[in-house]
């Protein structure tokens, strides 16, 4: 049996491995199938795009939210990034190393750090941006404007009901 299988083989195996428990099927196999499409989009934006300039995804990842909001505090930075405060530490030490992004102390509370890109970090977001937009609509290309929308407000409600689902969670506990 190959190491990689395609997603009908995956689909099957998990559901020949579990058929005896009681689950909801449906939401697994959803719910996976999201999995695999991330990783293979995040892989392929990755080797298409950003190895060829030499930044990781959590680096991209760090460098974007930055960018779109012209700088913010370093531990919200890490909040939208979805990383770890100490993950944050070694991204933004390597992003400062290629003269890509400032860290700033704020004035007001020395224990704060704001973050912001150099205009050389502006620069490169510039222009790799586009590349990987590129890739994005190479990526949906197969979908009609009708499943992209659809597609894109199915992942919103699902987004907003685990937020929501995470603020409840987190007033109760």
């Amino acid at each position: 049996m190959p190491d990689r299988h395609t997603l009908a083989e995956t689909e099957k195996a998990m559901t020949d491995h579990v058929s005896s428990l009681s689950l909801d099927f449906t939401a697994a196999h959803a719910l996976s199938n999201l999995f695999r499409a991330a990783n293979a989009v995040r892989q392929e934006l990755t080797n298409r795009v950003l190895r060829k300039h030499d930044i990781t995804w959590t680096g991209f990842v760090v460098l974007w939210v930055v960018w779109i909001w012209d700088g913010m505090e370093a531990r919200h930075v890490a909040e939208s990034a979805d990383i770890s405060k100490a993950t944050l530490t070694g991204v933004v030490k390597t992003l400062e190393g290629r003269g890509l992004m400032l860290r700033e102390g704020d004035k007001n509370d020395r224990r704060l750090v704001r973050l912001r890109l150099t205009e050389t970090g502006v620069h490169l977001m510039r222009k790799i941006y586009p590349e990987f937009n590129s890739v994005e609509s190479e990526l949906v290309a197969s979908l009609s404007g009708r499943q992209i929308q659809t597609f894109t407000r199915t992942l919103r409600d699902l987004i907003t009901h685990v937020e929501a689902t995470d603020q409840a969670g987190n007033e109760t506990a």
